[in-house]
């Protein structure tokens, strides 16, 4: 093991490679603090050939490594086991924008690059990039691409896998992958870009990317919502879009109990709603083009008279209950600020058995009712925290058994998830929305996971990483 630290040191320089247990802490544990391990050292490279010379020395003395970024991913991904033989190849130090393309519009950016970074540069050229969430301040956006990240504007502008054009990715054994290229179309054989994307780690280390960035919106239409039930929502939804002509950015939901949560963390914040029901939205609508930007009769935006309109019309139908809209950015930021607390609102009853699943749209209400009955007799006194990202289906759901706070019983957590991921599979939906496998879900990817998928995953590991050393014991379950 000395001999590998050594040269890990003669490839990045003695400062970067980290050995001691206390210089190891902050990477040996993941972002919930219960998944911790041991790693043999974090090496932190400059450079592709230096992550490529990382690799080579690993594939020789088989090694693991372990790809980490910002170190927030909440499936154990990115986290060593305690064997203390593998290697955390962090990213941090390769977190340079090579280049921000305002003609074509993209970004050729290195992948320790922290995502809120990437927004405020190329805000500057009135342009966005559209991947937008909580932990954005610390994330980096090689482990975006690596999980195949979300959030909030999923809705309007997809996953991570739909903006990305190109990717730069060392595989086993050190070798650099050359697939950086800025085309929308490229039809040459098998689409590797994709496959990366989302395998986190297991078949190779993304070190640059291109990046594909859209306009920023001249005006934007924010507002929180109390709203009679779900199905009424979604007929808000669809009538928000087909006004609007599709530039409805972020469509949340937050239940009773997720507002009443925030409140007791945040009591010197004045909450929006006069009256928070059952289902509360918040909903923002992103205006690119001079007509829905433009002023109206009033000397507003034209999308904020539309979004009155709209819900205007929803208080007199009886489906809208309550409702604020946001009059500047202060006020924005402070709905938003209510979302964005989820994972505080979530943690504060003590640790719960999390869930990131996806169902179609029409069966999120119907999830929610039938989670409660199936669960009822599993987990007496049962509390949830929810929080949804309602326009693409994507549902974080939390259960708090009673007398939580000295943890949970594995084997009451064993139960709890193979019955909601039996609920998701009846609906069609997904155990694994946007949160990625991990170690977390493994068990999950046994149970529910096509066993010839299984099959074609593990065929494609075994020929990039014959000895298995990329991110070992991640996504795919033991034979």
């Amino acid at each position: 093991m000395t001999d590998i630290i050594s040269a890990l040191r003669d490839i990045c320089g003695e400062k970067h490679v980290l050995s001691g247990k206390d210089d190891r802490k902050a990477f040996d544990v993941d972002v919930y603090g219960d998944k911790i391990g041991q790693s043999l050292a974090v090496v932190r490279p400059a450079n592709t050939q230096e992550v490529s010379k990382i690799l080579r020395l690993a594939d020789e003395t088989d090694t693991p490594v372990i790809p980490q970024g910002g170190n927030t991913g909440l499936a154990g991904g990115a986290t060593p086991t305690a064997n203390g033989d593998q290697i955390i190849l962090s990213l941090a130090r390769m977190n340079a924008i090579e280049k921000i393309n305002t003609e074509t519009r993209t970004a050729t950016v290195q992948a320790g690059l922290i995502l809120q970074n990437l927004h405020d540069a190329v805000a500057k050229h009135d342009l966005i990039f559209p991947l937008i969430f909580g932990a954005r301040g610390s994330c980096m956006i090689g482990g975006n691409i690596s999980t195949n990240a979300g959030g909030s504007n999923v809705l309007r502008y997809g996953n991570t896998r739909a903006l990305v054009l190109g990717l730069e990715v060392v595989l086993p054994g050190g070798r650099i992958m050359n697939l950086m290229n800025a085309l929308y179309k490229n039809n040459t054989g098998y689409a590797l870009k994709d496959l990366i994307i989302g395998a986190e780690g297991t078949l190779g280390v993304v070190t640059r990317a291109v990046l594909q960035l859209h306009p920023a919106p001249v005006a934007r239409a924010t507002a929180l919502l109390s709203v009679s039930s779900l199905p009424a929502a979604l007929r808000l939804l669809r009538r928000l879009q087909d006004a609007s002509g599709g530039a409805v950015e972020a469509f949340e939901f937050m239940p009773e109990n997720h507002i009443q949560g925030y409140q007791r963390l945040n009591p010197d914040r004045a909450l929006p709603l006069e009256n928070p029901g059952e289902v509360n939205i918040l909903t923002e609508l992103g205006a690119t083009s001079k007509l829905l930007a433009g002023p109206g009769p009033d000397g507003r935006p034209l999308i904020e008279g539309l979004l009155e309109e709209i819900l205007t019309n929803g208080f007199e139908a009886g489906e809208i209950l309550d409702a604020a809209i946001a009059q500047n950015d202060s006020q924005r930021e402070a709905f938003w600020h209510i979302r964005e607390s989820a994972y505080e609102v979530a943690t504060s009853d003590g640790p719960a058995i999390d869930f990131d699943v996806s169902v179609p749209l029409d069966q999120v209400g119907r999830f929610l009712t039938r989670a409660r009955e199936v669960l009822a007799p599993i987990v007496p006194g049962m509390r949830n925290t929810i929080v949804s990202h309602l326009g693409d289906g994507n549902i974080h759901y939390g259960v708090l058994p009673e007398n939580n706070r000295d943890g949970i019983d594995p084997a009451l957590k064993t139960q709890v998830m193979e019955a909601v991921e039996d609920l998701v599979t009846e609906l069609n939906g997904s155990f694994s929305a946007e949160h990625g496998i991990g170690t977390s879900k493994r068990p999950s990817m046994a149970r529910q996971k096509d066993p010839v998928a299984l099959d074609a995953m593990r065929a494609i590991k075994a020929a990039l990483d014959p000895k298995g050393i990329m991110n070992p014991g991640k996504v795919l379950p033991d034979a």
